[in-house]
């Protein structure tokens, strides 16, 4: 089976947008500032866009607190773009990953925290009038678009919004995102969120340490 190319179904609707020579609202899901800033870049061409910083799955508040300002200084950096953080509850979180744990990053617990997230973006697009709702999370390497595209898709039925396909990775996406993030000095952090993600990233950096040592 064919997988979708939702770059050229973004690809259409932006074509479509600059025929009809309007400015559509965009409320665009955010997971941090770095991931954000080419999404930012790229989509106020074609939208007035508010920032929604939802992400309940960051399990330690400082953590939080700093990646949801950085999110912040750097929405001020684009015109027609505006900053709205989400309510932050770490029970949500933990409540949809009960029982997965321990199942590895990129598995059943990852989706059940894209459902969560999107689907707080999903209502808040339908009750405020968004002409669409995404998430900036598609540009992740390690994040399955396909997913990600499905999730939004249903979350959009549900509600009455209209989801904005995407699959921010393409066209170096990722690494835009690499170089604004230096640009603008951002802080990059080297795990998804969630204290399952900050374990499995801790084990990463060990096993490199082991190896480093084991070659000296």
């Amino acid at each position: 089976m064919n997988r979708i190319n939702y770059q050229k179904e973004l690809d259409r609707i932006l074509e479509n947008l600059k025929g009809e020579n309007r400015r559509p609202s965009l409320l665009l899901h955010s997971c941090c500032a770095p991931c954000s800033s080419y999404c930012l870049e790229y989509l106020s061409q074609y939208f007035n866009i508010t920032v929604f910083y939802y992400n309940p799955n960051i399990t330690e508040e400082e953590e939080y607190r700093h990646r949801a300002a950085e999110q912040s200084r750097l929405t001020a950096e684009f015109d027609s773009v505006s900053f709205e953080e989400g309510p932050y509850n770490r029970e949500a979180f933990f409540a949809a990953a009960q029982g997965l744990e321990d199942v590895p990053e990129g598995g059943a617990r990852c989706a059940r925290c894209f459902a969560l997230r999107l689907e707080e973006t999903a209502q808040k697009a339908a009750a405020e009038g968004y002409d669409y709702f995404t998430t900036t999370l598609s540009i992740s390497p390690l994040k399955d678009a396909e997913k990600l595209n499905a999730i939004g898709q249903r979350m959009a039925e549900k509600y009455g919004s209209v989801w904005l396909p995407s699959d921010f990775k393409k066209r170096n996406g990722y690494k835009r995102s690499v170089e604004l993030s230096a640009r603008y000095g951002l802080y990059r952090q080297d795990y998804c969120g969630c204290v399952y993600s900050k374990r499995e990233a801790e084990l990463r950096r060990e096993r490199r340490e082991d190896e480093n040592g084991k070659k000296e």
